[in-house]
């Protein structure tokens, strides 16, 4: 009896060990993995915020994407202070919207395609232009315009460049300096010195001081503002200048909106900060003060004579906008 006691005591006490063993065991793995999330969570959260940002990653800016109508709330709100026909009543002053100038080398990106124009045929626009009496202005002076402060040239025109890619310091300006004319680029301040296909800081000051460039912003790393929260909007819009102006000494005085995307709540912002236009991508050549805050932009694409010529001369109806 007392050996089948002792036989059952020691299984029993093995047991115990066993499920202490284990217990303890289960224990330290749980607290490991709990250890193994957070140092996870705290990971990702690091490169999240430390990684820098990647233009790669923005949508591409093309025709498909972009806003092409003046948002209901800001028709509510032109409607309150004046007809929208008005808007018909205007200046005509052409505004080309070009993203790339350059010979693409990778055939298989269609979406850069779209957005590209050759120098050659960017050439070919100038010149067309300047045989038709057309005379370059920059959106600060097309804002002057409205405020009476300068005259209205002679068939005024605007070349404008969005996001600032490489291409406007070593093709665009020595276009530019060949015909002595002048342009707007867009410019968002969160891409420069980041990556292969934007401006680096020398090359934006190279812009700046060559005299022909005007320096417009166009938010701090390509946000679409429609229906944004109130606090990134203002984040965007001001910030954006304020890069602009305190790195580069210079006054920021115009605006685009990233795929043309606004609202009434981005047009307060751009109005409060104090900037004196903002440009859109709603198609349309004819400018006016009430729309001085999303500027009606043309794509010429690869038009040149005529053809360009008389699309500049198009009229888009208000009202379908």
């Amino acid at each position: 009896m007392k050996i089948k006691y002792h036989k059952k005591k020691n299984q029993q006490t093995k047991r115990t060990i066993i499920h202490s063993s284990s217990y303890f065991y289960n224990k330290q793995l749980f607290a490991f993995l709990i250890v193994f999330i957070i140092a996870v969570i705290y990971l990702s959260a690091f490169f999240i915020y430390y990684t820098p940002f990647s233009p790669n990653s923005v949508i591409p800016e093309t025709e498909k994407n972009s806003m092409k109508k003046i948002p209901a709330d800001v028709k509510i709100m032109l409607k309150k202070q004046t007809p929208i026909a008005s808007l018909s009543a205007t200046l005509h002053v052409p505004i080309l919207m070009y993203h790339y100038v350059e010979y693409l080398q990778n055939r298989t990106d269609t979406e850069r395609q779209l957005l590209n124009v050759n120098p050659d045929i960017f050439e070919k626009q100038i010149e067309t232009l300047l045989a038709d009496g057309y005379t370059f202005i920059t959106a600060k002076d097309l804002g002057d315009i409205f405020d009476g402060k300068i005259p209205l040239p002679t068939k005024p025109v605007l070349l404008t460049f969005d996001d600032g890619h490489w291409d406007l310091d070593t093709v665009v300006l020595p276009i530019l300096k060949k015909y002595h004319i002048k342009a707007t680029a867009y410019i968002v301040p969160g891409f420069i010195d980041t990556n292969s296909d934007s401006l680096t800081t020398k090359e934006l000051q190279n812009l700046i001081d060559s005299g022909l460039i005007d320096v417009g912003a166009h938010t701090v790393m390509h946000v679409s503002l429609k229906g944004e929260s109130l606090s990134k909007a203002k984040y965007e819009v001001n910030t954006s200048k304020t890069m602009l102006e305190q790195k580069y000494h210079i006054h920021v005085y115009s605006f685009a909106y990233p795929y043309g995307s606004f609202d009434q709540q981005t047009i307060t912002l751009v109005k409060q900060v104090g900037f004196t236009t903002a440009a859109s991508t709603i198609p349309g050549n004819n400018q006016s003060p009430q729309n001085r805050y999303f500027l009606f932009r043309v794509r010429p694409g690869y038009m040149t004579g005529k053809a360009l010529l008389h699309y500049l001369n198009q009229v888009w109806p208000i009202y379908k906008r």
